[in-house]
């Protein structure tokens, strides 16, 4: 038997009824798991196709479901679910504007370099909250979620120990607008249990030329890894 979603939406305009039965459609998939946090919806076109309305009603019942909260929508990179109790960034705000090539383009700025400072700062104290990390990184086996956010623990870690605030600050900015930047949506689709090994094998080595004080080791697996990221935002545009 289908649920009926029991989400109440509001909206500016009248809507009509077939917007209206397609809004609840989609909404029921998302509220069941059927189209989890962060992931990207079918396209327009695809989903047209399979409700057998037109692509204009598909738009306008988006449209309805973003006003609401339950989506996030750019153009050229599709609409994405947003984890429950988020709404979408402000219109203007610099979440809204960047995009995920925007994201990469900044990374690359700042981790090489912060990483060569967290190299030669950090004390053996930061090295011991580091190993834990990794250790809990090396830990996962199929949790995207706990890699993903054990991934940020460390790179906050790196930030810290550059002992320069306003680069931790700069960074802590990047990570707040990477969840909108849907780079958590394309590693949860590319990340299969065998990246997962691979990424783990780069951060242990990542944290093995940290512990070493070796600064162009880090620096270079810092720089590979950001290609790799490269990599699937292209093969995912």
């Amino acid at each position: 038997m289908t649920r009926i979603s029991t989400v109440r939406f509001t909206t500016d305009q009248p809507i009509g009824e077939t917007v209206r039965i397609i809004v609840e459609k989609l909404s029921v998939r998302i509220e069941s798991g059927q189209y989890p946090p962060e992931s990207r919806l079918p396209s327009e076109r695809a989903l047209a196709a399979e409700l057998g309305v037109s692509r204009n009603t598909v738009r306008d019942a988006l449209d309805v479901l973003e006003a609401n909260g339950m989506l996030r929508r750019r153009q050229g990179s599709g609409s994405f679910v947003l984890p429950q109790g988020q709404d979408a960034p402000a219109p203007g705000s610099i979440g809204e504007r960047t995009g995920p090539l925007d994201h990469l383009i900044v990374r690359s700025i700042l981790e090489p370099e912060m990483m060569r400072l967290a190299v030669m700062n950090m004390s053996p104290n930061d090295l011991d909250q580091l190993s834990q990390v990794v250790a809990q990184i090396e830990a996962v086996r199929t949790d995207l979620n706990e890699f993903i956010r054990r991934e940020e623990e460390f790179y906050r870690l790196i930030a810290k120990a550059t002992r320069n605030p306003l680069l931790e600050a700069c960074y802590e900015l990047t990570i707040e607008v990477c969840r909108q930047s849907f780079r958590t949506a394309i590693m949860r689709k590319h990340l299969t249990p065998g990246r997962i090994q691979s990424y783990q094998t780069r951060f242990n080595s990542l944290f093995n030329a940290i512990a070493t004080r070796d600064v162009e080791a880090a620096v270079e697996i810092t720089k590979l890894h950001l290609v790799e990221e490269q990599k699937l935002f292209l093969h995912e545009g």
